[in-house]
C-alpha cells in the first residue's frame, strides 16, 4: 500500500501564510483541519509550515509523507453517528528550528506570512530571563518568537503592514496576553531598540483563544482498517471527535484576515472570550465534575456507560439545564445549544473516557467548575441547587480512604480498590477525616478555605443537606441515594 503523499492528496501550491510552532496531534486535528477546509472552500488561500520548536524528536515521517496526513472525525451529530475523513493538503513543509535554523529563520522574511500559531504546552508560555538572543534559536518559545519577530521587523524595515497575528492555543487563561507580555519583556531584556517594541504594539496582534475538541491522535488498534478505507498508508493520521469550537479574542477585527466563519467553521470572533470560557468550564467541565464521582460509585467506569445509565444521565442533564445554565452570562439559547452538543459528545462511542481519569484533582476542579454555579444559583434563587449540593457529598464519599501511599489515597468501591490522586494536602485531609463522623468531616471540609477560598458553611443550610446526602450514600449506597436525589 502506497504511503500518503502530495500526489495522492492533490496538494495545491499556495502562499505560506501560517508558521505553526508545534506539530502535535491537537494542532493538526484542529487548527490545520480548519485552515484546510477554508482553503478548499476558497476563503483562505494559504499554506502552513510546521516548526518543531523543541530539540528532541524528529520530522522523519513528515518528510516521508511530504507533510500530508489524514484527519478522521467521529462522533454523534443530531443523534446520529457521524464520520468524516479529510486528507489535509495545506501543510507545505516541516522545519526543525534547531537542525535547520537558517531555513527556519528565513520564514520570518516571507512577504506572504500573516499568522503564527502555537501549542507548546501550558508550560511553553513563560518568561525566562536566562534565555539569550544570541542562541540560534533561543531556548523558550517566547524567546524564539521574539527573535523571529525581530528578524521580520529588520527585514521589512519596520513596515507596519508586515506585522503578524499570533494565535496561541496553549491551555492557559489569556494565552495571547501572556505571550505578548513575555515578548515585550524579552525585547527589553535583550536591549532591542524601542522602535521594535513600538512595532510589536502597533503592527502585531496577540489573540487570546479558547479551543475545544478532543483529539485522540493516532488510532493504533484501528490503523490497518482505516488505511484500507482510505486506500493508502498514513503514519500521521489523527483521529478526533466531530465537535469543535474556536473562540478568538482580539483588540482589532481580524475576521477579514481569517474568514473561517465564512467557511462554515465553528469559530467565534470576539473582544471578550470570558463568557464563552465560563460556558465551557461550567457546562462541559462542570458536568464531568458533578456526575463522574457519583457515577463511579454507582458502578460505572466510563462516560459512555454513564450516559447509558438512566439515573446518572438524568442527574447530569438536570444539573446542566436546571442548575448551571440559569447562572450563566450568555443567553439561555446559546447555552442550551452548547449543552446539547455536550450531551452528544458524552455519547461518542469512539472516545473511551475513564471516570477515574476524570477524577484526578477533583477538589480543585469542583472549586473552579461547580462552586461558581452553586454560589450564583443560591444568590439568584435563594435556595440550594440539590444536584450540585449532592455532588459535594459524592466527592466526600469518593475520597473516603485511609491509606496514603506513593502519592495516592486508597479507597474501595464495595470490594474493589481504586486510587485517588490529588494534591498532598487534600489526600492528607481525607486520610485523617475519613474515619470521623459524617457531621465532623462535612463541616471540616466545607470550612476549609485552602480548598474553596471561603467558608462554605456560611451558605444557609448547605452543611445540613450535605450531611444528609452523605449519610444516604453511606447507609443506602450510591445508587439509592442518587435515585432519592432525583425525586
Amino acid at each position: 500500500m502506497e504511503l500518503l503523499n502530495k500526489s495522492i492528496s492533490k496538494m495545491k501550491e499556495r502562499p505560506i501564510k501560517v508558521v505553526q510552532f508545534g506539530e502535535g496531534n491537537f494542532l493538526r486535528g484542529f487548527v490545520d483541519y480548519m485552515l484546510d477546509v477554508a482553503n478548499e472552500k476558497g476563503f483562505f488561500d494559504g499554506n502552513i509550515v510546521l516548526v518543531k520548536p523543541i530539540e528532541y524528536g524528529n520530522l522523519e515521517m513528515f518528510h516521508k509523507q511530504e507533510c500530508q496526513y489524514t484527519v478522521y472525525l467521529r462522533g454523534i451529530v443530531d443523534g446520529k453517528e457521524a464520520k468524516e475523513k479529510r486528507s489535509i493538503s495545506s501543510v507545505a513543509d516541516a522545519v526543525d528550528a534547531y537542525l535547520e535554523y537558517e531555513k527556519y529563520s528565513e520564514l520570518a522574511k516571507l512577504d506572504s506570512l500573516r499568522f503564527v500559531v502555537s501549542n507548546t504546552t501550558e508550560a511553553g508560555i513563560v518568561y525566562d530571563e536566562t534565555d539569550k538572543f544570541e542562541l540560534n534559536p533561543p531556548k523558550t518559545f517566547p524567546g524564539k518568537l521574539t527573535k523571529f519577530l525581530y528578524e521580520r521587523y529588520k527585514h521589512f524595515n519596520g513596515d507596519r503592514n508586515k506585522g503578524l497575528i499570533m494565535l496561541p492555543v496553549e491551555l492557559i487563561d489569556n494565552n495571547g496576553k501572556k505571550l505578548k507580555e513575555c515578548v515585550m519583556k524579552l525585547a527589553v531584556l535583550w536591549k532591542l531598540e524601542a522602535e521594535f517594541s513600538a512595532w510589536i504594539q502597533e503592527a502585531c496582534e496577540f489573540c487570546s483563544t479558547l479551543v475545544d475538541r478532543i483529539v485522540t491522535g493516532f488510532p493504533s488498534e484501528e490503523a490497518n482498517a482505516i488505511w484500507d478505507e482510505c486506500g493508502y498508508k498514513d503514519q500521521l493520521i489523527v483521529t478526533a471527535e466531530t465537535f469543535a469550537l474556536w473562540v478568538i479574542e482580539s483588540e482589532r477585527d481580524i475576521k477579514g484576515d481569517l474568514p473561517l466563519d465564512k467557511a462554515g467553521l465553528p469559530v467565534i470572533f470576539t473582544n471578550n472570550q470570558a463568557p464563552y470560557k465560563e460556558r465551557k468550564v461550567r457546562i462541559l467541565n462542570g458536568a464531568h465534575t458533578s456526575f463522574v464521582l457519583a457515577s463511579f460509585l454507582a458502578g460505572n467506569n466510563y462516560v459512555l456507560e454513564s450516559m447509558n445509565d438512566n439515573d446518572v444521565k438524568t442527574f447530569m442533564e438536570e444539573t446542566i439545564f436546571e442548575e448551571v445554565i440559569p447562572t450563566l452570562s450568555l443567553s439561555k439559547e446559546e447555552c442550551e445549544e452548547f449543552a446539547k452538543s455536550v450531551v452528544e459528545r458524552f455519547y461518542n462511542p469512539y472516545i473511551k473516557h475513564a471516570l477515574l481519569a476524570i477524577s484526578l484533582n477533583s477538589v480543585s476542579k469542583w472549586r473552579a467548575r461547580c462552586m461558581p454555579s452553586l454560589l450564583k444559583y443560591v444568590e439568584k434563587f435563594n435556595k440550594l441547587p440539590k444536584h450540585l449540593t449532592f455532588s459535594i457529598a459524592s466527592l466526600i464519599a469518593f475520597y473516603s480512604g485511609r491509606e496514603l501511599k506513593d502519592g495516592a489515597l486508597t479507597a474501595y468501591r464495595k470490594d474493589e480498590e481504586y486510587k485517588i490522586r490529588d494534591d498532598q494536602e487534600v489526600l492528607e485531609f481525607f486520610r485523617d477525616y475519613s474515619c470521623k463522623p459524617t457531621e465532623e468531616i462535612v463541616e471540616a471540609f466545607l470550612k476549609n478555605e485552602n480548598f474553596f477560598g471561603c467558608d462554605l458553611t456560611e451558605i444557609n443550610g448547605l452543611m445540613n443537606v450535605v450531611i444528609s446526602d452523605l449519610n444516604d450514600i453511606k447507609n443506602l449506597g450510591m445508587r439509592t441515594a442518587l435515585q432519592n436525589n432525583l425525586k
